[in-house]
C-alpha cells in the first residue's frame, strides 16, 4: 500500500485514503489512534480502516501535529479523499485554516462563504486559491441618461392637454427569486440519490457543514415509502371492511445488520463464483486412524517442538502431494483469452472465520515448503486472520483452498470455489466410527472429504483421481514419502 499525500503549502500537509489495489474504491474508518492536537511522526499508525478485503493500519508519512480529522469512525471514505491534515510547523504561531483540496471540503467552504455577509476584511476564500481583496472605495451610483426622466414627464403634459389621463407608470418587474443553493453531497451520494430517484434538494442533511450523507438519502426513501403506505392504508380500509388484526409477535424484534466490508465482498464473490464456474462436488469417506497416530508422534518429536501440529497440517500436505501427482488440477480459467492457465506454483488458501466475516488468505509457494515450514505458515496465517490483520496481498493469487468445517462438528458440505481458483476441499469432523479393518469391525477415526471443482478446468476423471489421491495419503501417510 502506498501512502497518498498532498502538500497544502509549506505548513499543512494532507493524507489521503490510499489506493490499496485489488479494484477497491473505498474503505471504512474503523478507529482513529490520534486526535486533533496530537503529535505524529513519520511511519506512525494513525488509523485502522477496513476494505472489502481486510482491516489495514495506515501510517502517516510525515512529522507534525494533527490539525484536522476529516471523517469520523464508521464512515466509508472513497479512495483519494483527504482523511487527515497535519501541521508540519506547529511552532510557527496560530494555525490558520489550511486550504482544502477535496471537493467535499471545498463545498463546505463555499457554503460557509455564501451564508456569511461579505463584511470581513481581506480576501475571500473561493474554490480555487483566493479572490481579489475587496476595494476600500464604494462604486458611485450610475447617472441617468440625459432626457431619460424628461420623456415620461413630457408624455404626461401632452396627455393632460389633450384631455386624457396620463398613462400609469409601468409596474417595476418583480425581482428574480434567488437561485436555490445546490445541495452539498459527495459524488457517490449523488449517484445513490439518482439511482433511488431521490431529489437531493428535498433531503434533510445531517453531515458536517450541511452535507447530505448516504444515511440521509436512505432516510428520505424510507420516509417516502412510509408516506405512500399511510395514504394507501385509508384507501384499503374503505375498500374492504375492517377486520381485527392480531398483534404480530415478532414486531420490534428484528435487527438489521449493514452488509459492508469483508462480508459484502464475500457475498459478491460467492455469487459471482456460483453463477460463473460450473461446480461439481464429489465425496469420499476415509479411515484416517494412521494419520491421527502420526499427528501424535509429530507432537512428541523434538524436531517439531514449538510448532502447531494438527490434522489440518497433514491434510494440507496430502493435498500438495496429490497436486504434484495431478498438476492439471492447479489451473485457472482465462475468460478473455479462452485459455486454461496451468500454474506451477501452489498458493494454498485456508478459509478462516473472523469476527468481520469469512476470509481466505493463502500460503504462497506452499508446494516448496517443508513440513515444519508449512506448520509455521499455517500458524501465522490463522493468528493474523483472527486479529483482523490479514493484508489484501495475503488474500490474492490463491490457486486451491481448504475449508475445515469439521471444527464445527459438521460431517461434510458442498463448498463454493473461491473466485479465480480451480477447487476447494472441505474437511469434515474426524470421529470414532465402526469401520471394517482387516476383516473385523473396529472403532476407527473416520472423516468425509468433499471436493468442489470447476468443471471447465477439471473433468470428472481428473477430479476423482485427485480426491482419491488425497484420501489415499490420509489413509496411509507413508505415501507422503513414497509419493513425494
Amino acid at each position: 500500500m502506498t501512502a497518498s499525500t498532498a502538500n497544502t503549502g509549506q505548513r499543512f500537509r494532507e493524507f489521503k485514503m490510499p489506493d490499496v489495489g485489488e479494484g477497491l474504491t473505498e474503505a471504512e474508518i474503523l478507529k482513529w489512534y490520534v486526535g486533533v492536537g496530537d503529535p505524529v511522526t513519520d511511519g506512525q499508525v494513525v488509523c485502522e480502516v477496513e476494505t472489502a478485503k481486510a482491516a489495514v493500519e495506515l501510517p502517516i508519512p510525515f512529522d507534525g501535529v494533527v490539525h484536522e480529522l476529516r471523517f469520523g469512525e464508521g464512515t466509508t471514505v472513497d479512495v483519494g479523499q483527504v482523511i487527515i491534515s497535519v501541521d508540519t510547523q506547529p511552532g510557527a504561531g496560530p494555525a490558520e485554516e489550511a486550504p482544502a483540496s477535496t471537493a467535499a471540503h471545498a463545498e463546505r467552504s463555499a457554503a460557509s462563504a455564501l451564508a456569511e455577509e461579505p463584511e470581513q476584511q481581506g480576501r475571500q476564500a473561493v474554490l480555487v486559491g483566493y479572490g481579489a481583496a475587496p476595494s476600500s472605495t464604494k462604486r458611485r451610483a450610475r447617472k441617468p441618461q440625459p432626457g431619460a426622466a424628461a420623456q415620461p414627464l413630457a408624455a404626461a403634459i401632452q396627455a393632460e392637454m389633450n384631455g386624457h389621463p396620463a398613462p400609469a407608470a409601468p409596474a417595476p418587474a418583480p425581482a428574480a427569486a434567488p437561485a436555490a443553493a445546490r445541495p452539498l453531497a459527495k459524488p457517490p451520494v449523488r449517484k445513490l440519490a439518482k439511482d433511488l430517484g431521490v431529489d437531493l434538494a428535498t433531503v434533510v442533511p445531517t453531515g458536517e457543514g450541511g452535507v447530505v450523507t448516504r444515511d440521509d438519502v436512505h432516510a428520505a426513501v424510507s420516509a417516502r415509502v412510509a408516506a405512500a403506505e399511510a395514504v394507501a392504508e385509508p384507501a384499503a380500509a374503505e375498500a374492504a371492511p375492517a377486520a381485527p388484526v392480531a398483534p404480530v409477535a415478532w414486531q420490534g424484534r428484528e435487527t438489521r445488520i449493514p452488509v459492508k466490508g469483508v462480508r459484502k465482498a464475500t457475498a459478491q464473490a460467492m455469487v459471482a463464483s456460483a453463477f460463473t464456474a460450473p461446480h461439481v462436488t464429489e465425496f469420499v469417506t476415509v479411515d484416517v486412524t494412521r494419520t491421527m497416530k502420526l499427528v501424535q508422534k509429530l507432537k512428541d518429536d523434538p524436531d517439531m517442538a514449538g510448532l502447531r501440529i494438527n490434522p489440518l497440517l497433514l491434510i494440507a500436505k496430502a493435498l500438495l502431494v496429490a497436486i504434484r501427482r495431478n498438476p492439471d488440477v492447479n489451473a485457472a480459467w482465462d475468460e478473455d483469452n479462452q485459455e486454461i492457465v496451468r500454474k506451477d506454483y501452489v498458493n494454498l488458501g485456508i478459509a478462516a472465520a473472523t469476527p468481520r466475516g469469512l476470509i481466505v488468505p493463502n500460503i504462497k509457494e506452499a508446494q516448496a515448503k517443508t513440513l515444519p515450514e508449512l506448520s509455521q505458515a499455517l500458524a501465522d496465517l490463522v493468528a493474523t486472520a483472527r486479529e483482523g490483520r490479514t493484508s489484501p496481498a495475503d488474500m490474492s493469487g490463491g490457486t486451491v483452498t481448504i475449508t475445515n468445517v469439521g471444527v464445527f462438528g459438521v460431517d461434510t458440505g458442498t463448498p463454493i470455489i473461491n473466485p479465480g481458483e480451480s477447487a476447494i476441499l472441505a474437511v469434515g469432523a474426524i470421529k470414532l466410527q465402526p469401520w471394517v479393518h482387516k476383516g473385523k469391525v473396529k472403532p476407527r477415526h473416520v472423516t468425509t472429504l468433499a471436493l468442489s471443482f470447476d468443471h471447465r478446468l477439471i473433468d470428472g476423471e481428473l477430479g476423482s483421481r485427485f480426491l482419491a489421491d488425497i484420501a489415499a495419503v490420509l489413509e496411509n501417510p507413508q505415501r507422503l514419502i513414497t509419493w513425494a
